[in-house]
């Protein structure tokens, strides 16, 4: 993997000083008849979350009209977890070669020398925007705004604490979002449709539910609090959990009311004919519930945590009601959509994904009996149209066996499985064997950097707000010895207005703490109290296993000058006259020079 850093910006448009411009790279500009393309993916829905698939606990009639409306892919693949699905998509190529390998403290962020399905629009003349969880990066030029997206609002974890007027950035600068987060991001991505109708865009909509915590608005969950569900888990009733199944079932129904309310709106703005509209998820479920008769959940490599479905409507170009048998995955959508668009795209690395657009428009002669690979720590499973071989080397024949329930034996089959398997994993996951990549601080190309409780380690007796860190804060910081500590990389040399987002009792009011960097120090001291409650569980419908987050207030600490190079970014406190110092969420740099 390595440390492949430092300046390198592939196909990305400087977003520089300022918080909400967007930038348009001009060498190439897109043809008057480039159709649109909007894709949404979700977040923990299962391939049976749909009543598309036959499930009749729900009712999703706006994303099942894609299906009516386009083509519908009855075997698409994509990983077992969040930030490499989105990996393979954005790049077209399998996650381990982008260097994902984790959900958080930075092995979610794909190498910076990876060419994004973003910049290849972008460099079409395409306007390009992100709304939603990003999950692959946060400091530039991992960012977004880094990766080709001329626009960005939504937050880059990998997940969030609060779904109801939540703390988030819109191009690196935080904000606070406007209601329900799913509704939010949506009248947000219309609202820039609307902006850029008169120009081709390129619209990514990663909501973040049914993911965890279970949050919904009160008029979805009323639909589901004593609704009578008739479809259950394989292994039964008593495998599910019911206030989990029922609130994935508000929030899938709640990102349907939000996916007719972009299709409307393409339809008022007299754009659905000419644009592409993608839907599909970034893994299996995430809880025990009905999902046809596959084996697996989120996390599994097995059929039922890597199937999603696929839709893909654009009624200029593609028959309504198209059935695609093919087996195909989330690798195959950049050259898929690259050549929808009528872009001549040449990649800057192989990619693993082929274009399915013979198969969308019925014109291909032939078609390879493909393998498809999923990948999770370690654990390896490949498809071909026919069988799966699993990762504990069990074979399945899934034509007539969708379950898995019961391995055959084919040693010719098994054998070539086996092989392309071993293959694959000597190829692919050596790229994983180490990190050596820092956190950047400061990019001289961007103007904020956002430095989350997440990404740091600690040192002493201050403890993390969970064990899951996406999301968390630090407590207990009691001690002068204590320290928060970033491994990072300054790029060049600036300027930085710094600010931490902190909360402190009263009691504990007037601790001072410096930040320190290879022999720069910026000092500050904490002189109003700022105590809010815990949020989160008044919104839960099912208890949550994610920490809860605070209203954290930011404190200017003043400015500081860092100097390129490569060290630790710390903080410590030098007086404790209460019993703590604070919690502290996140820290925030602007560079002013």
């Amino acid at each position: 993997m390595g440390n492949k850093n430092t300046a390198v910006l592939v196909g990305s448009c400087v977003v520089g000083l300022v918080a909400d411009a967007l930038c348009f790279q001009t060498a190439q500009v897109a043809q008057a008849d480039s159709p649109n393309v909007v894709v949404i993916l979700t977040d923990d829905q299962g391939w049976g979350d749909l009543s598309l698939n036959g499930n009749t606990n729900l009712s999703t009639p706006n994303i099942d009209s894609l299906a009516r409306d386009g083509a519908s892919f009855e075997s698409f693949y994509v990983c077992p977890v969040c930030s490499p699905t989105r990996a393979e998509f954005l790049t077209g190529r399998y996650h381990p070669r982008s260097g994902v390998y984790s959900t958080s403290a930075g092995g979610e962020r794909m190498d910076v020398d990876e060419q994004t399905i973003a910049d290849v629009f972008k460099s079409a003349g395409y306007t390009t925007a992100a709304f939603g969880k990003w999950h692959n990066g946060m400091q530039y030029p991992y960012h977004p705004n880094g990766r080709g997206f001329d626009y960005f609002y939504g937050f880059c974890s990998g997940h969030w604490g609060n779904y109801f007027d939540p703390m988030l950035e819109r191009n690196g600068q935080l904000t606070t979002g406007k209601g329900f987060l799913v509704d939010d991001l949506t009248n947000n991505a219309i609202k820039f449709i609307e902006q850029h109708r008169k120009q081709p865009f390129f619209v990514y909509l990663p909501y973040n539910t049914p993911h965890s915590p279970m949050q919904v608005p009160d008029e979805f969950w009323n639909r589901f609090q004593e609704k009578e569900l008739r479809m259950h888990h394989r292994d039964g009733e008593e495998k599910e959990n019911p206030l989990h199944l029922r609130a994935a079932l508000a929030m899938c129904e709640n990102i349907d009311w939000n996916v007719g309310r972009l299709l409307k709106k393409l339809d008022e703005l007299d754009l659905t004919n000419d644009t592409i509209v993608v839907f599909f998820h970034d893994n299996g479920p995430n809880g025990a519930r009905w999902n046809g008769e596959m084996k697996g959940r989120k996390g599994s490599t097995d059929e039922g945590g890597v199937r999603s479905p696929l839709l893909i409507r654009y009624p200029a170009k593609l028959k309504a009601g198209t059935r695609e048998p093919q087996i195909a995955a989330a690798i195959d959508l950049l050259p898929t959509l690259s050549e929808l668009a009528g872009i001549e795209h040449t990649p800057k690395k192989k990619l693993d994904g082929m274009s399915l657009v013979p198969l969308l428009t019925d014109t291909a002669a032939s078609w390879p009996d493909r393998l498809i690979f999923n990948h999770w720590r370690g654990r390896v499973s490949v498809r071909s149209q026919r069988y799966r071989y699993d990762g504990k080397g069990q074979l399945f024949e899934m034509t007539t066996d969708p379950g898995q329930r019961t391995p055959i034996q084919n040693e010719k089959v098994a054998s070539k499985m086996r092989t392309a398997v071993e293959a694959w994993k000597q190829e692919l996951l050596p790229e994983l064997e180490s990190d050596d990549r820092p956190f950047i601080v400061g990019h001289p190309d961007y103007k904020y950097t956002q430095i989350p409780a997440r990404d740091a380690k600690t040192i002493g007796g201050i403890e993390r707000s969970n064990r899951f860190p996406n999301c968390s804060f630090f407590s207990n910081w009691k001690t002068l010895d204590d320290r928060i500590t970033w491994d990072v990389e300054v790029p060049a040399d600036g300027k930085f207005e710094v600010q931490i987002y902190y909360t402190c009792p009263a009691a504990d009011v007037g601790s001072t703490f410096e930040l320190t960097f290879q022999g720069a120090k910026l000092a500050s001291k904490i002189t109003e109290t700022h105590d809010p409650p815990l949020q989160g569980a008044e919104h839960d419908r099912f208890p949550r296993a994610e920490s809860y987050v605070k209203d954290f207030k930011p404190l200017s600490m003043g400015t500081i000058e860092l100097k390129k190079g490569n060290g630790k970014l710390s903080l410590r406190a030098t007086d404790i006259p209460g019993s703590q110092v604070m919690d502290f969420r996140l820290m925030m740099l602007t560079r002013i020079e």
